[in-house]
């Protein structure tokens, strides 16, 4: 949860998950749609579909016990080199180093590293140098403490150089310039379009669930996508309507405009009001449905897709106050 994720928020997502999956076999027992909408406002969804099944191969495999060692933690769905470096050596006392992004802005700013922080050369010289600094039997304490010390003391912006502990031999604090490191290459990122469709038949609405992998996978949304060039709106979510679901039906007013950051794009969303008639879907989706107003807390969905359902409410409570009951 902490990749990607600040402490603060994930500390109150940690108390429910851990509530709701106790041990290893409770989460590897969940269903995928359980496990989703325990995740649901952390993002990244594929961190939660990767713990998933390995909980199932800790589970049905290896006797409910994780492995020691880098090289077997590695083998389960999602870990990569840092995750399970940081389990084998806190966990488990194994000598072994970590770097995330705390790590490499106080071994950046240590040595002044002017290459860029994302380069694969830049990143297996960090891993070098980390294993270098290691102090034998110590990765326990050492690997969280290094973590800690990115996070409270080295920060990215204003770092408490005149209280560090290490500030005699930091190249970057000497220069009086700690803040420009690390150096990364600045990359554009990509803005786009969307509108979705808030499909109504009668008191309910149509929404359906994305494929189990890829991005945002297993999540449900309302259905739509992305305009093409030289398209309106209301043109790209009738094609998108008609390709998703075989939209029968009229397009009314724009409800909502949001927009909303993933890690590659941001993207700008326009929700229109529809109605449904004439005949049945033909969802291109393997899982779809008519929810009504408490279904849809109960499903897990974007979280562009959940301030649209959040509007939906305050404006039913809205209209429901209009109302003069005789």
């Amino acid at each position: 949860m902490l990749q990607q994720t600040r402490t603060g928020t994930v500390i109150p997502y940690y108390e429910r998950w851990m509530r709701a999956f106790p041990a290893v076999e409770a989460l590897a027992a969940a269903d995928l749609s359980a496990v989703l909408k325990a995740w649901e406002g952390l993002g990244y969804y594929s961190r939660a579909r990767n713990l998933h099944a390995a909980a199932k191969v800790v589970s049905a495999q290896l006797g409910g016990r994780l492995p020691e060692a880098p090289e077997g933690l590695r083998r389960l769905p999602g870990i990569g080199r840092y995750t399970a470096n940081a389990i084998a050596s806190i966990a488990f006392g194994r000598d072994v180093p970590v770097v995330d992004g705390n790590v490499s802005r106080v071994l950046a700013r240590l040595l002044a590293i002017e290459e860029d922080i994302t380069a694969k050369a830049t990143q297996d010289r960090l891993w070098a140098l980390a294993g270098e600094f290691l102090p034998p039997g110590k990765a326990a304490t050492w690997n969280p403490a290094l973590m800690e010390f990115g996070a409270r003391v080295c920060t990215p912006r204003k770092p408490a150089c005149p209280s560090c502990p290490i500030s005699r031999w930091c190249a970057a604090g000497a220069a009086g310039t700690p803040e420009a490191y690390p150096r990364r290459r600045r990359r554009q990122i990509p803005r786009v379009e969307a509108a979705v469709g808030v499909i109504r038949r009668g008191d309910r609405v149509f929404v359906q669930r994305r494929p189990p992998s890829g991005f945002l996978g297993g999540l449900w949304e309302f259905p739509g996508g992305k305009r093409r060039p030289g398209e309106t709106l209301r043109a790209c979510l009738r094609r998108e309507l008609a390709e998703e679901v075989g939209f029968c039906g009229t397009i009314g007013r724009r409800i909502m405009t949001n927009q909303h950051g993933y890690s590659m794009f941001q993207v700008t969303l326009h929700a229109y009001e529809c109605v449904w008639r004439g005949a049945a879907p033909r969802p291109k989706a393997l899982e779809w449905r008519w929810a009504g107003p408490g279904e849809l807390e109960d499903l897990a969905f974007p979280a562009a897709n959940r301030r649209l359902i959040e509007s939906l409410r305050r404006r039913a409570r809205g209209g429901a106050r209009g109302v003069t009951r005789r």
